[in-house]
């Protein structure tokens, strides 16, 4: 039987763990072809985002195996977040340890963190085309796909499905 997750805040001791699972989860699943892409560099900038974002980590027996990023509506990480959604990115598990349940565990806390939160009523995210691992996870979990806020990334043919869950 697995040992339990615990999903707790980041801090600064965790950075290099959540970059470093950051890219090696981008990089597995085929996302980009090498760290070097500038949305890659970005996202492994884990300081500079924890500034302006909330940070959550996945740990299980001491050590990080997963990290997610959470915004609302108007603060800079956050895309597509309405004025009464969470909205969650950068959803991320080390590839040693996928289908270990960490997703689901950070998933299923973000959900019961939305609910405590003052005038959110849900859930918010956007995946990729193809990152059917991904749409599993988030159907699984009861959101479900909001096709006319789908958008693409500025500058970019990147197209990104927007799911959405009612708390």
């Amino acid at each position: 039987m697995p040992s339990q997750i615990l999903i707790r805040p980041a801090v600064p001791a965790d950075y290099d763990a959540v970059a470093r699972i950051t890219r090696d989860a981008y990089l597995a699943a085929g996302y980009f072809e090498d760290a070097d892409h500038p949305y890659m560099q970005q996202i492994q900038r884990v300081a500079q985002r924890h500034e302006h974002a909330t940070i959550w980590v996945a740990e299980r027996a001491g050590r990080v195996v997963g990290s997610v990023t959470l915004a609302v509506a108007g603060e800079p990480y956050a895309d597509i977040a309405q004025a009464d959604e969470l909205e969650f990115r950068m959803l991320v598990v080390d590839p040693a340890v996928q289908r270990s349940g960490a997703g689901k565990t950070m998933v299923q806390a973000i959900i019961e963190h939305a609910k405590s939160l003052p005038g959110i009523t849900g859930v918010a995210l956007t995946t990729g085309l193809t990152w059917e691992s991904a749409h599993g996870l988030y159907q699984k979990t009861g959101f479900r796909r909001v096709p006319e806020r789908d958008w693409v990334v500025p500058d970019t043919e990147i197209k990104l499905l927007v799911y959405r869950l009612d708390l």
